[in-house]
């Protein structure tokens, strides 16, 4: 689970959103340094958007919930034709979410939320990711079973980074006595103001594993770039 310190997105949401389109959010890793994240792509328009998402958008059904909405791309996109909860930790990025139009916008963290339920449930640019480790995902799974309705979906992308640990010659070089190597340590920085996190990347196959550990079908619906996929979780036998 992301262990915020400061509202960095928030923050960086809010210099552009008051004229600062420069802005930009800076990316270390514990494997990566140095990257950085444009702002103005947190505000792009859903048709700007990576054909994965535009993949995961057609799967939304009745009642949904979108999960870690940002500035709002898809929630204002999906309130279009369906009754849309955005959720978002940033107390910053919700009030930018109201201005920008999105109707119904809830400041807390999915492990937080309680009490509803919806037909589909979206966690999107590797919003997997928010599980923070395989401990954490185990948990979370079994929380988003609990703001299902009878016959929801749970509509996630996620990565298998191994790519990132291969050699010149074409090895892997892994620690495999180390934590599972898409469990990352990340800091982001928006000027002076820097937060630090656990983020998860999972292979396909770890997630349908725990998956049906947690009660859900896993069915991968989509395939991207890089070796990120989307995938349909339902409650079910297999």
């Amino acid at each position: 689970m992301p262990q915020v310190t400061h509202d960095v997105i928030g923050e960086a949401l809010t210099a552009f959103w008051e004229g600062d389109t420069e802005a930009v959010i800076n990316v270390d890793s514990n494997i990566t340094e140095g990257e950085e994240i444009p702002v103005s792509y947190l505000f792009r328009d859903v048709g700007d958007i990576p054909d994965l998402e535009k993949e995961a958008l057609t799967y939304a059904r009745g009642s949904v919930l979108d999960v870690g909405a940002g500035a709002g791309v898809h929630a204002l996109f999906l309130q279009e034709s369906y009754d849309v909860c955005a959720l978002e930790a940033s107390k910053k990025a919700c009030e930018i979410m109201k201005l920008r139009g999105v109707k119904e916008v809830i400041h807390i963290s999915i492990q937080e939320f309680r009490g509803r339920t919806f037909d589909t449930i979206f966690l999107l640019m590797n919003g997997l990711g928010i599980a923070g480790t395989q401990i954490g995902l185990k948990s979370l799974l079994i929380h988003l079973g609990t703001l299902l309705e009878q016959g929801g979906q749970i509509i996630l992308d996620s990565a298998d980074i191994i790519y990132m640990f291969e050699d010149e010659e074409g090895g892997v070089d892994i620690n495999l006595n180390a934590a599972y190597y898409g469990e990352l340590e990340y800091e982001i920085s928006y000027k002076e103001n820097k937060a630090t996190f656990q983020w998860l990347y999972l292979g396909y196959e770890l997630l349908h594993d725990y998956a049906k550990e947690a009660g859900f079908v896993c069915e991968k619906i989509y395939d991207g770039p890089m070796n990120s996929y989307l995938a349909k979780l339902t409650v079910g036998d297999e």
